[in-house]
């Protein structure tokens, strides 16, 4: 064992030297309406309007872009729900190699469209019957590939980490940071730079009621498993925190809240008709906790990051009517 954080707010830094000019500077969204109902000033970093609409092109090219040439002239493997595996599939292409992707059968078709848009090759499995980390790593040495997991690396993290560095840039000091929590590489980068930057900042992680593996971890002090979750919040049906990451979070992260399917419909709709912005069930997810005063005690000044807006518009109308 080691007290060396696997990654140090200077490793965000250095991630968003890397990705300028390559990833957006996402815009940050503020509303009268919302201050109001929530009772405090909230910010909300837009990443569903990232490089592939969400968060995750900031690490997966973070992580790419440090392959040797000879790694990348073999190419890049991955395995994902939906948002890492566009990301990884625009980050190699931007890199000029190729990529293959290991992802649910029942992904939504957006997500897979997008990804095959991107010219990656698709494999896909059972996520209630197969282990994608197992096909991931056989495929990756198999075919000689990079493997690119969507949140167990440190330079994914650190590159997740810069959308809180860009937040706390722009707005200044915050007490609090919401943040949406599937594996945890998104909160652990984030509380790494909130943390490093402002000491004194809260950090609460939003999981779906029924897949609060990371809430049920922290509270145990160990990494718990639990079914695979079934939720509207795909990017957020993890089974148990990864090891890196839990690693980062049981130190930097102050507590989870859950938030219902029903809540994030709510968010969803509320982001769609009020704040003119479309984001995908997981990407919904910190704003539902808000709306539905799940964070308590309520800070004056809250970030919010809207993770990701990968939803199709039929499956954003079905999940809108309920």
């Amino acid at each position: 064992m080691t007290d060396t954080p696997p990654v140090t707010l200077q490793d965000v830094r250095d991630a968003a030297a890397r990705i300028e000019g390559v990833a957006h500077r996402t815009p940050v969204l503020r509303s009268r309406t919302l201050d109001e109902l929530v009772g405090a000033e909230v910010f909300l970093k837009c990443e569903n309007l990232q490089r592939i609409g969400a968060f995750k092109f900031r690490g997966a090219y973070n992580a790419a872009s440090r392959l040797s040439a000879a790694q990348l002239a073999k190419g890049i493997a991955a395995y994902s729900s939906g948002n890492h595996a566009q990301a990884v599939a625009l980050a190699a292409r931007e890199l000029g190699t190729t990529a293959v992707i290991v992802m649910p059968e029942d992904t939504p078709r957006a997500k897979l469209e997008a990804t095959a848009g991107y010219g990656a090759e698709i494999v896909t499995y059972d996520r209630y019957t197969g282990d994608r980390v197992a096909i991931g790593e056989a495929l990756a040495a198999d075919r000689g590939l990079a493997l690119i997991p969507p949140y167990e690396h440190p330079h994914v993290i650190a590159g997740q980490g810069t959308a809180a560095l860009e937040l706390i840039e722009e707005v200044g000091e915050l007490d609090a940071l919401v943040v949406p929590v599937g594996g945890g590489g998104l909160i652990a980068g984030c509380a790494t730079a909130a943390k490093g930057l402002l000491p004194g900042i809260r950090v609460v992680g939003v999981e779906p009621e029924a897949g609060d593996d990371t809430r049920r971890s922290l509270a145990a002090g160990h990494r718990v498993s639990i079914p695979v979750p079934r939720t509207i919040a795909d990017g957020q049906a993890a089974d148990i925190p990864g090891e890196l990451t839990f690693s980062v979070n049981r130190r930097l992260v102050d507590d989870i809240s859950l938030v219902s399917d029903d809540q994030i419909r709510d968010a969803m709709r509320f982001a769609f008709e009020r704040l003119k912005t479309v984001v995908e069930p997981s990407g919904a997810s910190g704003l539902a906790a808000l709306l539905a005063h799940r964070v308590t005690p309520l800070p004056r000044r809250i970030g919010v990051v809207l993770s990701g807006g990968n939803v199709g518009a039929e499956r954003f109308a079905g999940i809108i009517a309920g």
